[in-house]
């Protein structure tokens, strides 16, 4: 990904690596069946990079070559699918039948993005991953909640994955309706007044119609990375160096993926 302090992600330098659940009562028991049921066990350049030793990762399935093991390395990664895919050069790895077969025992993915919901931005071909690289979460307007918390702490602490990115995106819809819900004063309907609340703290008055929109896209996404960091065992790997959270914003117009500063 490219590395851009702006608020608006269409232009910046050319491509770098952009990078920038709670504890359990009964412990290791509990974490060792949760992390098998749900794995299936059976038997973005200096801007973006973080700090850290490098720790050895696990092979990708199917293949030779280790997965990204840390931030950095899972960073430049991304970087690089997403330079294919807004090239028109993806590669749409690990879909064979080799791959298909090991990932029914297994998973070990190098990243995990919260993303909006919008059907314009799949990370997995804005990034060009393919199956097990990347665990995606994904709600209107990256909005966080208990279930959202737990599956990003999840990835990171049970599978040990390196890098969370926040990904929004260029004319997001959930934040054009929280800007227009603020100016009217009238309440959404059904559970959606709730994604308005949890974006509103993020809204820049200091932009006018677009480009208030525009502003509160960026802003958003650092104010989710922001509580995401600071959630304590999230903030001890990233003390410690195994772990970044960074946040990006893909354009729509360019297909980049830009980090936010």
């Amino acid at each position: 990904m490219n590395s851009h302090a702006t608020s608006h992600r269409g232009t910046g330098p050319e491509p770098h690596p952009f990078s920038g659940a709670r504890p359990t009562t009964d412990g290791t028991a509990r974490r060792t069946l949760l992390r098998t049921a749900l794995t299936g066990a059976a038997a973005l350049g200096a801007g973006l990079a973080a700090t850290g030793t490098a720790t050895a990762a696990p092979t990708a399935p199917g293949t030779a070559a280790p997965r990204p093991g840390t931030p950095d390395e899972a960073l430049r990664e991304l970087a690089a699918g997403n330079r294919r895919w807004r090239t028109y050069r993806e590669r749409h790895p690990h879909e064979n039948l080799a791959i298909r077969r090991t990932l029914a025992t297994s998973q070990h993915p190098f990243a995990v993005v919260l993303g909006c919901i919008d059907s314009r931005v799949p990370p997995e071909l804005v990034f060009d991953q393919g199956l097990g690289d990347l665990m995606t979460v994904r709600t209107a307007g990256e909005v966080l909640d208990e279930a959202v918390l737990g599956s990003v702490a999840y990835g990171v602490l049970e599978l040990g994955i390196p890098l969370v990115v926040v990904l929004g995106h260029q004319s997001c819809g959930a934040v054009r309706a929280a800007v227009a819900a603020e100016q009217s004063g009238e309440r959404l309907p059904a559970h959606m007044q709730y994604l308005v609340d949890q974006i509103r703290p993020a809204i820049d008055h200091g932009q006018e119609d677009d480009a208030r929109i525009d502003a509160t896209v960026s802003a958003n996404v650092r104010l989710v990375r922001s509580r995401l960091a600071a959630e304590p065992e999230l903030a001890a790997r990233i003390a410690t160096g195994k772990l970044a959270i960074v946040g990006a914003r893909y354009e729509l117009t360019t297909q980049a993926v830009n980090r936010l500063a």
